[in-house]
Order: C-alpha cells, then sequence, then structure tokens
C-alpha cells in the first residue's frame, strides 16, 4: 500500500476518533458563567461571580473545538472523569482592550464578564486563559462545575417580545445575529424595527455575507428603556437605559459601548444567537466591536450601516483595524517582536502564517501604496492604528475605509468562520 495513502487513511481515522459528540457531554440548553476580571495594565485576576442556565445552544454542535488561534481570551471545558477536552471557544474583551489605555497604568478596575458554554450532562472542569504580551495563551482561572449543583440558576430573566427579521431555519445549523435596543423606549419601538431590517439588509447585502444569506438567522427584541438617546459624558447627557451604552468609552469620543454586560445577555437571552448586536438611539457617529462579546453602533447616522458591516469583521472573526491615521486610546498596543494574531495585519515576523501564500509571486513585499498597486493583494505599510511596521493585504479595504469592499484575505476569514458555524 502507499505510504502516503496509508498516512492519509490513519490520519482520516485518528480525525474521527477525535471527533467530540455534542450529545454525549451536553444538554440542549446554554450553561453562562458570570465573573470579574480586576487589576491594571500589567495585573490580571479572576474572581467567580455566578452560573446561569439559559435557553437552547444555537452554537456549532459539528465543531466543538475552536480552531482559530484568535481573541484575547479563550474558554475551554475538560471532561472531569477522563481530562478529556470537549469544548473550547476564543472570545475578547474590553478589559484587553483597557489595559492599553493610560488609565490602566495609574489605577486598577473591574470589569463583569461573560462566557456561554453548552450545558454539561456530567462534571466538568473550566479553564480561562488570557494572552501574554508574547501572545501565548496562558491559564488564568480554573472552576469545576457539576452540572447539578443547585446554585446554578434557573431564573427566568426579563422577558420580551421577539421575532425574526430574516429567518434561514434551524438556529443549530445557522448563524443567529440577535439585534437588541438601547435607548428606545416602549414607544420607540418602530423606529428600532425598522432600523434592525435596515441593518441586516445592509449586512447581507454586502459580500461575501450575500452569498452566505441562507446562512443566517436575524432576531429582533423589544426591550424598551425608561429613557430615549446614550449618555454623552463630554457634554453633561446622562440618559436611563436599559444597557447603560454611552459615548467617550476609555475617552474616546466614537465609541459608543458598555460596561454592563450582565444586562446585555439578559436580553439576548430572549432567543437563540450566536452575535449579539446593541443598536443605540442616537444619530451621532459611532459604536464598536468586540470579538465573541457584542457590537454596538448608533442606528441613525448616515454612516451607520457601513460602520456596523466594518465592526462586524471585528465582532464576528476579529479582524484587526487596517486604519492607521485616527486617534485611539489605545498605546503600546501590540508587542513587535511576535506575530500579531489578527488574521489580516503583520508586521512580517511569521508573515507566513498569514497571507503571504495568496500572494501573486514576484509581488513586492512591502508593497508600496502607489496606483500601480491598486487592486493587487501585497503587504501595504500601516495598519493596526500604527503607521509603520504594520502591514495590511491592500491599500482599499472595508476594515480600512467603510466605503470599500473587503479585501480578498478578509473575505477568505469570514467565510472560513461561516463555514464554521454551519458545514
Amino acid at each position: 500500500m502507499n505510504k502516503l495513502f496509508l498516512l492519509l487513511l490513519v490520519s482520516a481515522a485518528l480525525s474521527l476518533q477525535a471527533q467530540i459528540k455534542y450529545e454525549d457531554y451536553f444538554t440542549d440548553n446554554t450553561l453562562r458563567f458570570d465573573y470579574n476580571r480586576c487589576g491594571t495594565a500589567i495585573t490580571e485576576q479572576i474572581g467567580f461571580e455566578q452560573m446561569k442556565q439559559e435557553g437552547k445552544w444555537s452554537g456549532p454542535r459539528n465543531h466543538l473545538i475552536d480552531p482559530f488561534e484568535w481573541g484575547e481570551y479563550r474558554v475551554e471545558l475538560f471532561d472531569k472523569a477522563t481530562k478529556k477536552l470537549i469544548f473550547s471557544r476564543g472570545y475578547a474583551g474590553l478589559y484587553s482592550e483597557w489595559q492599553s489605555t493610560a488609565e490602566s497604568k495609574v489605577t486598577s478596575r473591574c470589569f463583569y464578564e461573560t462566557v456561554l458554554v453548552p450545558f454539561p450532562k456530567k462534571p466538568v472542569t473550566l479553564q480561562l486563559y488570557s494572552r501574554n504580551r508574547k501572545t501565548k495563551l496562558v491559564k488564568t482561572f480554573e472552576y469545576q462545575i457539576d452540572p447539578t449543583n443547585y446554585f446554578i440558576s434557573k431564573e427566568t430573566g426579563p422577558v420580551y417580545k421577539s421575532y425574526m427579521v430574516h429567518d434561514s431555519g434551524n438556529p443549530s445549523k445557522k448563524i443567529d445575529v440577535v439585534f437588541i435596543p438601547d435607548g428606545f423606549t416602549a414607544g420607540e419601538m418602530d423606529k428600532f424595527r425598522e432600523a434592525v431590517k435596515s441593518f441586516s439588509k445592509g449586512l447581507l447585502d454586502t459580500p461575501p455575507f450575500t452569498a452566505a444569506e441562507d446562512q443566517f438567522n436575524c432576531w429582533l427584541v423589544e426591550a424598551p428603556s425608561a429613557e430615549s438617546g446614550t449618555d454623552i459624558p463630554a457634554k453633561g447627557i446622562y440618559k436611563n437605559t436599559l444597557l447603560n451604552t454611552s459615548f467617550y468609552t476609555f475617552d474616546s469620543e466614537r465609541y459608543n459601548m458598555t460596561f454592563d454586560i450582565k444586562s446585555v445577555r439578559d436580553v439576548a437571552a430572549n432567543v437563540p444567537y450566536d452575535i449579539i448586536i446593541i443598536l443605540v438611539n442616537s444619530e451621532k457617529y459611532g459604536g464598536g466591536g468586540v470579538y465573541n462579546y457584542y457590537g454596538c453602533f448608533t442606528a441613525f447616522n448616515k454612516q451607520s450601516i457601513g460602520v456596523f458591516v466594518h465592526e462586524f469583521g471585528h465582532t464576528f472573526t476579529w479582524l484587526a483595524d487596517e486604519y492607521y491615521t485616527s486617534d485611539v486610546a489605545y498605546q503600546d498596543y501590540i508587542d513587535m517582536t511576535v506575530e500579531p494574531i489578527q488574521p489580516n495585519v503583520t508586521n512580517l515576523v511569521d508573515f507566513g502564517k498569514k497571507w503571504k501564500q495568496m500572494i501573486k509571486p514576484g509581488t513586492s513585499i512591502p508593497t508600496p501604496r502607489k496606483p500601480e498597486f491598486e487592486g493587487v493583494l501585497g503587504a501595504y505599510e500601516g495598519g493596526l492604528y500604527s503607521a509603520k511596521g504594520i502591514y495590511c493585504p491592500m491599500a482599499k479595504c472595508k476594515m480600512n475605509w467603510l466605503g470599500d469592499p473587503f479585501c480578498p484575505v478578509c473575505s477568505k476569514t469570514i467565510k472560513d468562520m461561516i463555514n464554521y458555524y454551519t458545514k
């Protein structure tokens, strides 16, 4: 027998053995694990808060081990009896962003955070990891979970009216995007519904999402706020809203986000979801996206849908920002001695791990930002908030400028994630 063919057969067999059958380890439900992450620019400590049983698990059931090396953090579940890894997921949070701000160097803070995992049938060990400056994942927390523990809350959270605006089928086999409102009063839900329709259409009308339109479900939850609008601290404007969104997150004027992830999760749990999108009742330009956490956008600025599609790249796939001239709050954002993890930027330290194989032979690396190279896949200097030392795939891409399409590298990254959820 051909040795290569034998090797392929053995590899296929091992791969089949390594597959984890969802029904062997998990129920249909979701387990929400809440904790606090505290520290400074250089320290971090995690403290347990609570566990909750929520509705049907809507994430992938055929792909329980995350194949992507993305996100500042990672959660892993191990079967307690066999020590076998049965679930993993990369994600990000506001804490890691805050650690790059000036404030983190002079004070300490705590951030409430949550992760969702399939609800286990048997005792498991949950482990949380954080990336160090060298991008290595380091275990920061461990917790033993007994699914029969009567302290796992089964309380029903706040119930709101909800329905689909784009229905492609079974949530367990589709990518479920839930839109939730902030700063919309009960009398403004018509405005919210129309905004959701516009945003979902804007996403699905944008390649490469257009070709995968039948792989997405879009939901909305009508959760009213007491007051209309959002906080704008620099102008002394504070509104009593359900999700506590605010401009000037990390003192960046256009960064409209919320630290109240607990309320966000409570509202989103009214439907099956994979991606959370908060629409804020404001015409002011702003928003943001956090990988596998949530995206937040003002609903009525003329550029809002463009911002949303750009930020969906962060929320859905951890694509990096490719712009390098705008003012941001971050300082010393990455360690330039190691290759950045984000799939669409490189410092050429280990370019072979990125899109090098996609580039046409003979293309200059670095690639000049000159008209004759327009539309050429290469490595163009400037990206990830830095004009020097960081390179992106093309001079024009939606991760740099809202009016441009996604470049081939970003499009491939998005397609890979769509396949992860649905194939």
